[in-house]
């Protein structure tokens, strides 16, 4: 009875450590990738693309990369025969993968636009972070209720990758509908670092998306969809910062209020989670003298 009494600390420590080994990772992918994404689709703008359509089809034009840890993760849960699970309906994932490619796109490239069009320009993008919390609130809920499973890395993937077939799939249609791949062949002569450049750009784009998805969904997965949304938001503090070495940007004054209400954002929340802890520490104090005392008495 006492050696499984000083074993379980030591694994708990353990596990601790390797979950914040995990949420470390997530939220580099998540920063790394936001920021390199956003840059790229800014670079992409700046240096003589047009086309929305095209860019917004490379930012989901990445999954492929995908396919080989979708394989890989495949073989390795068909190896595990100990583990019984239970794969969700495709009635269900299905229109959960669609809903989840519903307007979370809410990057403006032009400012100089009538009264009438900004306001709806401010209407447009309060929707969009409406939409953008429901989407984080919805991965939540798959990974609790739906998938109820504790295979990650699988869970993961293929959270990214059906959703962003169909958002790939829906770009390529809006691409050839709008005629905006007849313009590929011009952008590329007319992009200032030449045509490799041009698809390097839209390369990148669509793995670094990929990248701070996946990051993303991690979070949300380990945590919650609010401390995803939390971390997000600290590429607004990146970003900008970023974009003054690369772009030589000037610093405004709305960069300055985004930069400080984000960090305040970040740390007010980290402080209520510490706070939350140390209320939590008697209880589980507590509860281990509880456990001890039974156990005495039980021998």
């Amino acid at each position: 009875m006492s050696i499984a009494v000083t074993e379980q600390p030591q694994h708990s420590a353990f596990g601790k450590y390797k979950r914040w080994l995990r949420l470390s990772l997530y939220t580099i992918l998540l920063l790394a990738g936001q920021c390199t994404a956003t840059l790229l689709g800014r670079f992409y703008f700046e240096k003589g693309g047009k086309s929305i359509w095209i860019e917004t089809f490379a930012q989901s034009a990445g999954f492929p990369i995908l396919i080989p840890l979708l394989f890989y993760s495949a073989k390795s849960t068909n190896h595990d025969s100990s583990k019984t699970k239970t794969e969700p309906r495709s009635t269900v994932m299905i229109p959960l993968y669609l809903v989840i490619l519903i307007a979370l796109n809410t990057e403006s490239e032009d400012t100089n636009l009538p009264k009438l069009n900004l306001l709806i320009g401010i209407f447009c993008v309060l929707a969009a972070s409406a939409m953008f919390s429901l989407h984080h609130s919805l991965l939540q809920l798959y990974f609790v209720k739906i998938a109820k499973t504790e295979e990650t890395y699988p869970s993961l993937l293929k959270m990214n990758f059906y959703p962003m077939l169909v958002a790939a799939v829906a770009g390529l249609v809006g691409l050839f509908g709008s005629g905006d791949w007849r313009s590929i062949g011009r952008e590329m002569k007319e992009f200032k670092y030449g045509g490799a450049s041009y698809v390097m750009t839209l390369v990148w784009i669509g793995v670094t998306w990929q990248i701070a998805c996946i990051g993303m969904l991690g979070l949300i997965f380990e945590v919650s969809s609010l401390f995803s949304v939390v971390i997000g938001n600290l590429e607004l503090t990146v970003t900008p910062i970023l974009a003054v070495f690369v772009f030589h940007d000037k610093i405004y004054g709305v960069k300055i209020i985004a930069f400080l209400l984000a960090v305040w954002g970040f740390l007010s929340y980290i402080y209520q989670h510490y706070l939350d802890d140390q209320k939590a520490k008697p209880d589980k104090i507590d509860d281990g003298l509880g456990l001890s005392k039974v156990e005495e008495q039980i021998s």
